[in-house]
């Protein structure tokens, strides 16, 4: 692909159909309860009949304690890692209270009550991304947290618990959104906040209850962009590429360099490594979503990037701090080859629920920020300045009642 062409290659909306196809089930959940939420479970998401769709904490407890002792140390160790990042970030926010003319003003910064965490399940069991979501809710201050995933396995499941999850929706999909943000009667109470990625469906379902509920951010197929010189090593390239598009068929890896020597390089490794890769049948798919771009210079490289605003970001270049801070839009960045986004995707602090779709022109990824809420309150002892401002102000928007309302209060500042 000519460099010129990138910007138009990038992912679209979610498409009409799909948008569709995720309305009418939402809508299916909001008003046909239990019943309805069942009937798409069992079609879409393989649930046994009569099988239990919320799990609570001791079912929980009781996965954690099936799994072998030293897969539930590693979901320890990734968890106490994620949350040590969370709270940090949360240190970095804190209450405000400042002089304004006439009195104080200021923010308070709480969590919201409830939140909903997304985890795919469908094509792999994601338990990395049930600890993304969870502990950072938890790390907020969130008091009631629910985990949807379908089809989970013991270890998923053990995340949960590990996470300190209230309950666990044993649903995917639009409707698993649909549940925890509308509520089901009698199976799960409305949450305030969904979050978490998920395919095209999750991504459609979330767009649309915003509004009844809020949402994190478009999370939907992965993609990663490789920015690569002439130092950069082929063979992690290829790797790294991989393990993106083994995540799902609508996966999008691409391969944006300086050197034009590269792409036949990597595309050498790329077939080694995807003949031995158990998950090639994904990954061949993916891949044919992808693209090389060959740039004849660093800064038509960088531009090009900026273009698509990509959810991971591998600056594999002889300087990426350097070129970290040339780039505006971007999910994540992963500086030099030894920073894998692997590492990103399993819980070296930095959570891995990220924009896409060039959404990261607007949007940071998950983060415990996204649990808070900021709110600001004002108190005056004396309003002779505020008060005729805001009087005078509100006469030039012929709005009466407000400059009434100040005007009131002028004779007793």
């Amino acid at each position: 692909m000519a460099i010129d062409e990138v910007a138009a290659s990038a992912p679209t909306p979610i498409d009409r159909a799909t948008l569709d196809s995720a309305r009418e089930i939402t809508e299916s959940v909001r008003t046909g309860g239990e019943a309805a939420l069942r009937s798409h479970a069992e079609r879409l998401d393989g649930l046994a009949p009569g099988a239990p769709m919320v799990l609570g904490k001791e079912e929980l407890a009781r996965a954690a304690a099936s799994v072998p002792e030293e897969t539930l140390a590693l979901l320890e160790r990734v968890a106490g890692r994620i949350r040590a990042f969370a709270l940090a970030q949360r240190g970095a926010l804190t209450a405000l209270e400042v002089a304004v003319p006439g009195g104080r003003a200021g923010h308070d910064v709480e969590p919201v009550a409830a939140a909903g965490c997304y985890a795919p399940g469908g094509r792999y069991p994601l338990p990395s991304s049930v600890l993304m979501t969870a502990v950072t809710a938890r790390a907020g201050g969130v008091e009631r947290v629910i985990v949807a995933s379908p089809a989970p396995d013991p270890v998923t499941l053990a995340a949960a618990h590990v996470a300190r999850a209230d309950q666990f929706l044993c649903v995917g999909g639009a409707q698993a959104v649909a549940a925890m943000s509308y509520g089901v009667p009698g199976l799960v109470e409305p949450v305030a906040l969904v979050v978490g990625p998920g395919n095209r469906w999750v991504t459609a379902a979330k767009q649309i209850v915003y509004g009844a509920v809020g949402i994190d951010l478009p999370a939907g197929p992965s993609e990663l962009v490789v920015l690569a010189d002439e130092t950069a090593n082929p063979d992690l390239i290829a790797a790294d590429l991989l393990a993106q598009a083994e995540h799902d068929p609508d996966a999008r890896p691409a391969l944006i360099t300086t050197d034009p020597t590269l792409p036949d390089r990597v595309e050498t490794c790329l077939m080694r490594r995807l003949g031995e890769l158990p998950t090639r049948e994904v990954a061949s798919a993916a891949l044919a979503h992808g693209f090389v771009a060959v740039a004849d210079s660093m800064e038509a490289a960088l531009k090009a990037v900026d273009e698509l605003a990509p959810e991971h970001l591998q600056l594999c270049v002889g300087d990426p701090r350097s070129a970290k801070a040339s780039l505006k839009h971007f999910g994540a960045a992963f500086l030099g080859e030894r920073s894998a986004e692997v590492f990103g995707d399993y819980g070296a602090g930095p959570n891995h629920v990220l924009p896409t779709g060039g959404a990261a022109r607007y949007s940071g990824g998950l983060s415990v920020f996204t649990f808070l809420r900021v709110r600001t309150w004002l108190e005056l002892d004396s309003v002779k300045e505020t008060g005729e401002d805001a009087r005078d102000l509100a006469e030039l928007e012929r709005l009466s009642g407000h400059a009434r309302a100040a005007e009131a209060r002028l004779g007793s500042s």
